[in-house]
């Protein structure tokens, strides 16, 4: 695990080289998780330098000083934080693809509209350029966060039809992260939208999404690639939400796919 030091907090991520010649993609988890999300795509590094980082409050990186995690502000500052520590990693490792999921992609859309970055890539996963969040998961975050959870992975919503030991470790994940960032999280993606900036995004872009997906359905990603300039679309099937941890085959041969074709590299 390697570290960056910027606006007086360091945000933690793991790099995955293994001679892969590609571009290095930086990649960005959703609300409540952490790095570790993105085990899978290290085995990519062969092809790609591939770097997974935890956002600020999450995993091993340190919480943002100036919000304060126990409730306000969400959505339009926290979001500028987490864009802040995509930006200084993506920096730092040379990242010039982000890769962001839920919240991540949210994140990475903001440093693509708001951060003056250089994209070889862009790669939305189960996100959207609007992240409304139902009432009912909002006062259940607020109130029983066991309940919160229980929501998150009821069927079609985080998964489809994944193995028990990665629910319930995808359940301890969001324990581990916490009921006040992972609230944070999700206020701020409901006060997400960027649906009239999104002919601003220069970047080559790919709108990924599992088939049977809840949370973020494949609607959404028809919206991203329709009003992307130069936008591809793909889905993985068999998978919901999390399609980079439940499907990780299928979605990293769309991801690779993508890239060998932007890049000119031979698959």
């Amino acid at each position: 695990m390697e570290r960056v030091t910027h606006d007086g907090r360091d945000t933690a991520y793991r790099v995955s080289d293994r001679g892969g010649g590609g571009p290095t993609v930086c990649f960005v988890h959703g609300s409540g998780g952490s790095k570790d999300v993105w085990k899978a795509q290290a085995r990519l590094g062969d092809r790609f330098p591939a770097v997974a980082l935890d956002l600020s409050g999450h995993g091993d990186s340190d919480d943002i000083a100036s919000v304060d995690v126990d409730g306000d502000p969400a959505g339009p500052e926290t979001l500028d934080a987490y864009a802040d520590d995509v930006a200084a990693v993506a920096a730092e490792t040379g990242a010039t693809v982000l890769c962001g999921n839920s919240l991540g992609g949210a994140a990475a859309l903001w440093v693509a509209l708001e951060r003056d970055l250089a994209l070889d890539g862009l790669v939305l996963a189960g996100t959207g350029a609007k992240l409304a969040v139902a009432e009912p998961l909002l006062d259940a975050l607020a109130t029983d966060f066991d309940r919160a959870i229980d929501l998150l992975h009821e069927h079609d919503r985080l998964f489809h039809d994944a193995p028990g030991e990665y629910v319930e470790l995808s359940k301890a994940g969001m324990r581990e992260c916490g009921r006040a960032v992972t609230e944070r999280d999700f206020r701020t993606c409901h006060a997400f939208d960027v649906r009239d900036r999104l002919d601003e995004v220069a970047a080559p872009s790919l709108a990924v999404v599992g088939e049977h997906d809840a949370l973020t359905p494949p609607k959404s990603h028809d919206y991203l690639a329709d009003r992307i300039g130069d936008c591809e679309r793909a889905t993985v099937e068999g998978a919901a939400h999390l399609a980079m941890l439940e499907r990780p085959a299928a979605f990293n041969a769309a991801l690779s796919s993508f890239l060998e074709r932007r890049s000119g590299s031979p698959e």
